[in-house]
């Protein structure tokens, strides 16, 4: 009920009227209190209220037009082809691992760079990068995958088909996608890396135009006058500016740089993105609202992501992680390869750098300070009014005597779950003068152990020492001959228990480099103006 505004009292035997008859009272003093008397307002709050309405049901307007855009603009897909994993993380808080694609589909607008036999099924990915923001905000790895690169690809089924397609072994991680579709891609990565990719980005040719158009240009650096006749790139000396078409050859060309091979064309690419990247910071494109919704127009109509990322909300919530990340800490790396044994002219993972690159990544090590992680464990004795804590091994009364160390059988076993992970191991024995090394793998298992047969303690100690791995970890074993170094899941990189190494100038260059690429000799002109 609502009673009168005004101090007359009500007369006797009178209720106060009810709301929806004080709303219509015919009494102006009453009605004065229930509606905004446009008559007797000023003009400048007429004014001002007018403009405010606009403003707000303009603004409105535009965002639900760019909201309804931008949705429709995006195409999703599955985010893996049958294979387990766990539940996805926060994308706005966790650590996430994006994996980014570019197809080589000819289909469409990008018709004009071969026929669409030149990618079957769902094409190749002609660009593969891991980009594994951390759990801290503070820095983002990218990891770029060669496409000759050989790997076994799981069984994957496509998730669209239903078809199912048997694993294989010994195969470009290029057509990783192209029977089952991307889902399979980021399933080979998971397998290759023992990571999980959380989202995956694929653009194809058309996205790089329409990008390096919408920026402005990105600057590039080449070290002599080059053309490439198969990309039609063609760059001066130094440094340019290029867009459209030209980008795109840039980041095409398979020929122009380093020797002409695969790992050129990535260091090309990195440069592109660092540039790329440097330019949004430094022009604030990144605070200018217009210029955002012009970006995010033309990414959002060449990309295809995962279901997961399939809302504006989403994409807005990876943007908005990585606009705050320092240049510095975006290391760009290459997963480190060797010619593959089977074919020259593909590559292999290079062992153990290969290994130590995704184990350090698995731990969430800044690539580009790797020892800041290790914090120095305090000295037990160090501390006042502790004592160090018993030896779990004894020790003995009277120093060992010698022994020959090349005579000593020691055996490696890997129970890491990560192939080859014995080499590393291996080698550094016969560095320090084993030489007697023999290794196999075996069931995986979360504990290293050094175990010893009868007379060897004094063995298994050193071999022990020689890695770090604590006295409370060798154990004897009255069925082995010699020693065995048992790995396991605490030790999956390096050549020292507990510590984590990174394969040395593992990071090609960081966002906040300006790097200048090396023309391909073959491919040096004299005028490419």
């Amino acid at each position: 009920m609502v009673l009168r505004r005004d101090n007359r009292a009500p007369g006797p035997g009178k209720p106060a009227r009810p709301e929806p008859a004080a709303r219509h009272a015919e009494d102006a003093r009453v009605g004065a209190a229930r509606h905004l008397n446009m008559r007797h307002m000023p003009v400048w709050l007429k004014v001002t209220t007018a403009v405010v309405s606009v403003v707000l049901i303009g603004g409105l307007a535009f965002a639900g037009y760019w909201y309804i855009r931008l949705q429709s603009n995006i195409s999703s897909s599955a985010l893996g082809a049958g294979n387990s994993r766990t539940d996805n993380v926060d994308d706005a808080t966790g650590r996430l691992q994006i994996l980014i694609l570019g197809s080589d589909t000819r289909d469409g607008k990008n018709s004009n760079y071969g026929s669409a036999e030149d990618s079957n099924g769902y094409g190749n990915s002609d660009v593969m990068m891991l980009m594994d923001i951390s759990e801290d905000n503070k820095r983002v790895s990218v990891v770029s995958f060669p496409r000759d690169l050989l790997v076994d690809i799981p069984k994957c089924t496509d998730q669209k088909t239903g078809k199912q397609f048997p694993a294989r072994s010994d195969v470009m991680i290029n057509e990783a996608m192209s029977e089952a579709g991307i889902g399979c891609a980021v399933d080979t990565v998971n397998k290759l890396t023992g990571l999980e990719v959380d989202h995956f980005m694929m653009a194809d040719f058309n996205a790089v135009k329409e990008l390096s158009n919408a920026v402005g240009g990105v600057e590039v650096c080449i070290s002599d006058a080059v053309y490439d006749p198969d990309s039609r790139l063609k760059l001066p000396k130094g440094n340019s500016q290029v867009q459209g078409e030209q980008a795109l050859a840039f980041l095409r060309t398979r020929h122009a740089f380093g020797d002409g091979g695969d790992l050129g064309r990535i260091k090309a690419q990195q440069g592109f993105l660092s540039a790329l990247t440097r330019k949004i910071k430094d022009d604030g494109t990144l605070s200018d609202p217009v210029k955002m919704l012009n970006i995010a127009d033309v990414v959002t109509k060449n990309l295809t992501v995962d279901d997961g990322l399939s809302s504006v909300p989403a994409l807005i919530t990876i943007g908005n992680r990585l606009k705050t990340i320092d240049v510095g800490k975006v290391a760009f790396v290459a997963v480190p390869t060797v010619p593959a044994a089977s074919d020259p002219n593909r590559l292999d993972p290079a062992e153990p750098a290969a290994s130590q690159l995704f184990a350090a990544l698995k731990k969430d090590v800044d690539l580009t300070d790797p020892e800041g992680k290790q914090k120095p464990s305090p000295s037990p004795s160090a501390t006042p009014g502790t004592s160090a804590p018993p030896s779990a091994a004894p020790k003995p009364t009277t120093p060992a005597a010698p022994y020959d160390k090349s005579l000593q059988p020691v055996t490696v076993v890997n129970g890491t779950a990560v192939p080859t992970r014995s080499q590393e191991i291996v080698e550094a024995l016969v560095a320090a003068d084993f030489t007697q090394v023999g290794q196999f793998e075996d069931a995986p298992t979360p504990k290293t152990m050094v175990y010893y047969g009868p007379d060897f303690a004094d063995v298994a100690a050193d071999v022990a020492k020689l890695f770090g791995i604590p006295a409370a970890q060798v154990a004897p074993s009255p069925g082995i001959s010699g020693v065995q170094l048992y790995l396991g899941a605490d030790f999956v990189s390096g050549s020292k228990f507990g510590k984590t190494t990174v394969p040395k100038d593992i990071v090609n260059q960081t966002a906040k480099d300006a790097t200048c690429q090396t023309a391909n000799p073959e491919l040096i002109v004299q005028d490419a103006g």
